[in-house]
C-alpha cells in the first residue's frame, strides 16, 4: 500500500517516543508522562499500521507475541559464548590476578570492569544495522536456540538500537533475568488466579525464554542486562569494556547500574565484599560477582581455554540453594493458635547458616510440592529470609515415603482443630490451650507491647510451668514473694520485676491494643485504629463494615476485630485488666489525617524510636510506608547507614530527610 508521506512521518515519530517512553519506564524507572498518554500513542500508532499495512519487526507494537512455534531452531554462534571460571574467596580472587600477570610478563596494576553475576539466562542478542534481527540462548556455547519470538516481548530490550549510522553487525551478550518485585507480582497473580505458582526467579526466566507461545512469555516481566560483545562488523566500539557499556546504553541497551571500573585486585576484591553485602537489596537475584579485564586489547592477548576465557573470573558467593532430606514433620501451635506444619532437616550448611528446621506453612504448600518425610529436597535460603523448602528431588526414589497428615486434635491440648479460612487450621481452645496462653502471655509483655522489663519468654515459661500466672492479667497479681520461690530468681529481680509490671500499667492505647494479640492487628493498624476512633469503647462497639473505613484496613482485618471484641471472654479479660489498673493517657481524635494518600520510605538507622513505632505514627497521619523507593515516593526518612534506597531517591529527586527532621515534622502534626 502506498503510504501517504505525512503518515510515514507520524508513524516514525510515534515509534521514536514510544521507544524513548519504553525506556524511562522501564529500563531508569523515570517515566515522564502517565499511562493513559503512553497508551494514547500506542493506540495510534497501531491505528495507522493497521490501516495502512505498515507493520515492521522493530516497531514498538510487535511486543506481544504471536502463534505458538511448533519448534525451536537451531543457532550456531559464530564466536563461542563461554562458560566463566570461579573462585570462591580473596586467595583465589589474588591467585587469578597472579595468573593474569604472569601470563602477560608485566608487574602493572591492572583495570578491572566488575559487575554484579546475575542469576538468569545467557543470550545472545544480533542487531543487524540497529534492528534486532535474532536473538538466542547460549546452549551448550556452540549451539543455542532462536528465542526472538520471545525476545520481542521484553520491553527492556530495543527493537532498534538509538544510535546514529550503526551500519553493519553488532552482536550484544547478557543475561535474561526475572527481577524480585516481578517474580513477587507473578506469584500474586497466580495465587489470585488458582494457577501453580513459581519456584524462583531463575527457572521462571528460563521457561519463559523457551516458551514456544510467546504470548505466554509476554506475561513474564523480564529484564535483561547486557554483560559483554561478541561479533562485530564495521562499527567502531571503545577498547574499554567499560566504556562500551557507556556507549550501547546511550544506544538504549540495558547495562547494569551495579556495574563498577576497579583498580587492582585489592579494588575488585573491595567490590566484591561491597556486593554481597547490599545483595539482598538488589532488585534482582545475584550469586557472585564478576571481574574481567577492561582493557579488551589486553583480553585478546590473554585468549581463552577451550572453555573459558582467561581474563575474567566469577567471584562466587555462598551457595543460597541445597538439598538435604526431611527426616520428620512436626506440628507447631502458634500464639494465635495456628497449627504449622515444620520439616525437620538432615543439617545442611545454606545461605551462610546451618538449616536444620524450617517451616512447611501449612497442608496446602505440603500438597503443592508433593512432599513426604524421607524426601530429598531443595532448601533455599536468601540473605536473612527464614529457609524454604523450595522442590522436591527424584521423589520416586524414596521407597519408604511416609505421608505427612495433619493430627486430629491440637499437639499442644489435644482440642479439637477446626479449618480457618481457605488453607489454615487452628486449635479451637483458644487461651486456655498451653501453647497459646504461653505465646499470648510472651506477646503481651513485649517491648512493642506493654513493654515489662524482665518478663523474658523464659522467665514466663516458668511461672505458666509453675501455675503462677495462667492469663495476662495474673501478671498484675504477682508479689516479690511468689516470684523469689522461683529458681534463680533473688529479692531484687524479684523487686525489680513487680515494679516494672507497676510501671507498665501507665501505657498507651495502641500498644495495649497490639498487646491484646488480636489477629494481624499490628502496631501500625493499633495506631490507626486509635486515630480514628479516638477511643477504646468506640473500637470495641464498631461493626467490621465500620472497621473498613479505617485508612489501610481491609474486610479480613476489620472482620478479625469485629470477632475479637464480640468474644464475651475477651471483653471480660479487658476489664480485669483495666480493674488491675491499666490505663493510657486520653486520645484527641484527628479531625483530618495531615499524610493522606502520601507513600514514604524509611530507611538507615532510627536512633530515637524503633522503626516500627515511627511507621505506626505515619500511619496514624493516613502515609503508606513502603519498603522500596519508586516515583510515587513522597519522602524518605534517612537515618545513618542509609544506601541504595537513599541513592536511588536522590536520583529521582524525591524529598530526603533526616532523623532530627523527621521528629520535628511529627510534633508540628500534634
Amino acid at each position: 500500500m502506498n503510504i501517504p508521506a505525512k503518515v510515514k512521518q507520524e508513524i516514525a515519530e510515534l515509534r521514536r517516543h514510544l521507544e524513548y517512553h519504553n525506556r524511562l519506564y522501564y529500563t531508569l524507572d523515570t517515566p515522564e508522562i502517565p499511562d493513559a498518554d503512553y497508551d494514547a500513542l500506542f493506540d495510534r500508532l497501531l491505528e495507522l499500521e493497521t490501516k495502512y499495512d505498515a507493520v515492521t519487526p522493530d516497531s514498538p507494537t510487535q511486543r506481544v507475541g504471536d502463534k505458538p512455534l511448533d519448534q525451536f531452531e537451531q543457532v550456531t554462534h559464530e564466536l563461542a559464548m563461554l562458560s566463566l571460571d570461579k573462585v570462591f574467596g580473596e586467595q583465589d580472587l589474588r591467585d587469578f590476578e597472579t595468573r593474569v600477570l604472569k601470563r602477560l610478563d608485566s608487574e602493572d596494576r591492572l583495570e578491572y570492569s566488575c559487575e554484579p553475576k546475575v542469576d538468569g539466562v545467557a543470550v545472545s542478542l544480533l542487531y543487524h544495522d540497529g534492528v534486532l534481527q535474532r536473538a538466542a540462548t547460549r546452549g551448550d556455547g556452540i549451539t543455542g536456540e532462536d528465542i526472538t519470538h520471545n525476545v520481542r516481548t521484553i520491553n527492556t530490550i530495543p527493537l532498534k538500537l538509538d544510535g546514529k549510522k550503526l551500519n553493519g553487525r553488532l552482536e550484544i551478550r547478557g543475561e535474561i533475568f526475572l527481577g524480585k518485585d516481578g517474580f513477587e507480582r507473578l506469584n500474586r497473580r497466580a495465587e489470585k488466579e488458582g494457577s501453580k505458582v513459581f519456584v524462583n526467579p531463575r527457572n521462571t526466566a528460563a521457561g519463559a525464554v523457551r516458551q514456544l507461545d510467546s504470548r505466554k512469555a509476554a506475561r513474564i516481566p523480564l529484564q535483561m542486562y547486557c554483560y559483554s560483545v561478541g561479533i562485530v562488523d564495521s562499527i567502531p566500539l571503545p577498547n574499554k569494556l567499560s566504556e562500551v557499556f557507556d556507549l550501547i546504553g546511550s544506544w538504549g541497551l540495558p547495562t547494569n547500574p551495579d556495574r563498577s571500573t576497579e583498580q587492582g585486585i585489592d579494588g575488585c576484591l573491595k567490590y566484591c565484599l561491597g556486593l554481597q553485602e547490599k545483595r539482598d537489596a538488589l532488585d534482582y537475584e545475584i550469586d557472585g560477582a564478576v571481574i574481567k579485564v577492561n582493557d579488551l586489547t589486553t583480553q585478546q592477548e590473554l585468549g581463552q581455554n577451550a572453555r573459558t576465557p582467561r581474563w575474567a573470573m566469577a567471584y562466587k558467593f555462598p551457595a543460597e540453594e541445597k538439598s538435604t532430606t526431611v527426616l520428620d514433620v512436626e506440628f507447631q501451635v502458634g500464639r494465635t493458635g495456628t497449627i504449622t506444619p515444620v520439616a525437620r532437616l538432615d543439617p545442611v550448611f545454606v545461605g551462610g547458616v546451618t538449616v536444620s528446621n524450617t517451616t512447611l506453612h501449612n497442608m496446602d504448600e505440603i500438597e503443592r510440592l508433593g512432599l513426604r518425610i524421607g524426601d530429598t529436597v531443595i532448601v533455599r535460603r536468601a540473605g536473612d529470609v527464614i529457609p524454604k523448602v523450595v522442590k522436591v528431588l527424584r521423589p520416586k526414589k524414596n521407597k519408604k515415603a511416609k505421608a505427612i497428615k495433619l493430627p486430629k486434635a491440637c499437639p499442644a491440648c489435644g482440642s479439637p482443630i477446626e479449618k480457618d479460612g481457605d488453607v489454615l487450621y487452628k486449635c479451637s481452645a483458644g487461651i486456655i490451650c498451653p501453647a497459646q496462653r504461653k505465646e499470648s502471655i510472651k506477646h503481651f509483655a513485649s517491648r512493642t507491647a506493654l513493654d515489662i522489663e524482665g518478663l523474658g519468654d523464659k522467665l514466663v515459661e516458668q511461672l505458666v510451668d509453675e501455675e503462677l500466672i495462667s492469663n495476662v492479667d495474673d501478671i498484675f497479681a504477682l508479689t516479690s514473694e511468689q516470684l523469689i520461690e522461683l529458681e534463680r530468681m533473688g529479692q531484687k529481680s524479684a523487686d525489680n520485676l513487680v515494679a516494672a509490671i507497676e510501671k507498665s500499667k501507665q501505657t498507651t492505647l495502641p500498644r495495649f491494643l497490639f498487646a491484646l494479640g488480636i489477629r494481624e492487628v499490628g502496631d501500625a493498624t493499633a495506631q490507626a485504629l486509635v486515630a480514628y476512633y479516638g477511643d477504646l469503647v468506640p473500637i470495641m462497639d464498631a461493626t467490621a463494615e465500620d472497621h473498613e473505613q479505617v485508612p489501610d484496613i481491609g474486610p479480613i482485618v476489620a472482620r478479625h476485630i469485629e470477632t475479637f471484641f464480640s468474644n464475651k471472654e475477651n471483653r471480660a479479660l479487658i476489664d480485669k485488666l483495666i480493674s488491675h489498673g491499666v490505663n493510657w493517657p486520653k486520645v484527641e481524635k484527628a479531625d483530618t489525617q495531615a499524610l493522606q494518600g502520601q507513600t514514604w520510605v524509611l530507611t538507615g538507622t532510627l536512633e530515637a524510636m524503633p522503626r516500627n513505632e515511627a511507621k505506626a505514627l505515619l500511619v496514624a497521619q493516613g502515609a503508606k510506608v513502603a519498603g522500596s523507593v519508586s516515583k510515587n515516593t513522597d519522602c524518605v526518612v534517612a537515618g545513618p547507614g542509609a544506601g541504595s534506597k537513599r541513592t536511588k531517591a536522590e536520583e529521582l529527586g524525591i524529598k530526603i530527610i533526616d532523623e532530627a527532621e523527621f521528629l520535628s515534622f511529627l510534633d508540628s502534626l500534634k
